[in-house]
């Protein structure tokens, strides 16, 4: 019912992931992650927000995404209709399809990235999704949602899309999170939304931030003059 990506940048140990979806609220239900731990994407028939954040919990602990995922599944007796793909911060990466999961589904796994998605219209929208990674040489962000463009390009989940989202997130930088709960065009609206977030004054804003690197960061006297005027023209 859902397609999905994780991925790391390894120039900048960024971790990404994207989703796309013909229900609703794709970003709350499916993607995690958390800077210098790893990502997770949690789907399915019946997806559990509870493997979504154990994933995680446990790669945090020091435990692989292998090692992770693995220990996620094999408790749950409701494992068949659920999915899990989970990448930690060396960009290991492992996945988990159900035995009930509703065809076409599966994933592809590889080194910084990993793609999971189920209900699709075929395998070529896995395909799609990660050669549009591998292949594009924009910056990290556009590069997944060039992913989520592509596996629409290929066929999209069965139904079509209802909602799209976006998460970034780095040691380095304020966590980019940009979800399209309901919409038409969910992909198109979630390119708009990331292309909003670059301009000011939220760009400038998300400068100023604290980041985990820089936990006390606050802005110096000319970038608060520039974020007042910044404000004061779009008033």
């Amino acid at each position: 019912m859902t397609y999905s990506i994780l991925a790391r940048d390894a120039k900048t140990g960024m971790l990404g992931g994207a989703a796309a979806t013909g229900s609703l609220c794709v970003g709350g239900w499916v993607l995690r992650g958390a800077a210098g731990v790893g990502m997770s994407a949690s789907q399915g028939t019946a997806p559990s927000t509870l493997w979504g954040e154990g994933v995680l919990d446990r790669m945090r602990g020091g435990e692989s995404a292998e090692m992770a995922v693995k220990a996620m599944v094999s408790p749950d007796a409701g494992r068949d209709f659920r999915q899990l793909s989970a990448l930690d911060a060396d960009g290991g990466t492992a996945a988990f399809t159900g035995a009930e999961s509703v065809p076409a589904a599966g994933s592809r796994e590889g080194r910084d990235l990993v793609v999971a998605g189920n209900l699709l219209t075929g395998d070529s929208v896995l395909d799609a999704a990660r050669d549009a990674y591998l292949s594009s040489t924009l910056p990290f962000a556009e590069r997944l949602l060039a992913a989520l463009d592509a596996g629409a390009a290929a066929g999209s989940d069965s139904r079509g899309l209802q909602s799209a989202a976006l998460l970034i997130v780095s040691r380095d930088a304020a966590p980019l999170t940009l979800r399209i709960d309901l919409s038409d065009t969910p992909l198109a609206a979630l390119r708009s939304l990331y292309e909003r977030s670059q301009s000011d004054p939220y760009a400038g804003w998300c400068e100023v931030v604290p980041t985990l690197n820089d936990p006390h960061r606050r802005p110096r006297d000319e970038e608060m003059e520039v974020l007042a005027e910044q404000a004061a023209s779009k008033a």
